[in-house]
């Protein structure tokens, strides 16, 4: 199963659109996980019709429509894998033993809000995964979303994917 991983998108409130690649990756995904901050309902409709699955929470920039169609935590089985989706996970001190004690039944935790890509392993096996923004990459020297495959109750190639810097950003 191929997996596209994305958060704190902020259309149009960041970038008028995802960029391209990102579209073509969502395009080619099995299942699209998405941890928030979408900011337009829009941009949820366009999402919802070219992914052939999709997996997604509201983060602190989304308003009530958003809310009305997304749940804060969303939990599902991928090929074996037990995935909790979240936008918020607090300071990232502590996060790891904080989660694994807050998701103590899954395997996966995405989650988004900082824009800064996050991949650890808590004591308890949990992973964490954050994507970083395709949009927004603050003071990381790229935007970013990742990739990973679910295969038999694993997950493996996880990769961090850089966009382009958009001109004057």
């Amino acid at each position: 199963m191929r997996v596209l991983v994305t958060a704190d998108t902020h259309v149009p409130k960041r970038a008028r659109d995802l960029p391209e690649q990102l579209w073509a990756a969502i395009d080619t995904a099995d299942v699209v996980l998405h941890a928030g901050d979408w900011v337009d309902v829009a941009l949820l409709d366009a999402v919802e019709a070219r992914a052939r699955r999709l997996v997604a929470v509201y983060g602190n920039n989304d308003g009530p429509a958003l809310r009305a169609r997304l749940p804060e935590v969303a939990r599902v089985e991928l090929a074996g894998l037990r995935v909790a989706v979240v936008h918020e996970t607090g300071p990232r001190t502590g996060r790891e033993a904080r989660c694994a004690a807050r998701f103590p039944d899954c395997d996966l935790l995405v989650f988004g809000h900082s824009h800064i890509p996050w991949d650890t392993v808590a004591p308890t096996g949990l992973r964490l995964l954050n994507p970083g923004s395709p949009t927004d990459r603050r003071a990381q020297p790229y935007a970013t979303y990742l990739t990973a495959r679910m295969a038999a109750g694993r997950l493996d190639r996880v990769e961090l994917h850089r966009l382009p810097r958009r001109p004057g950003h």
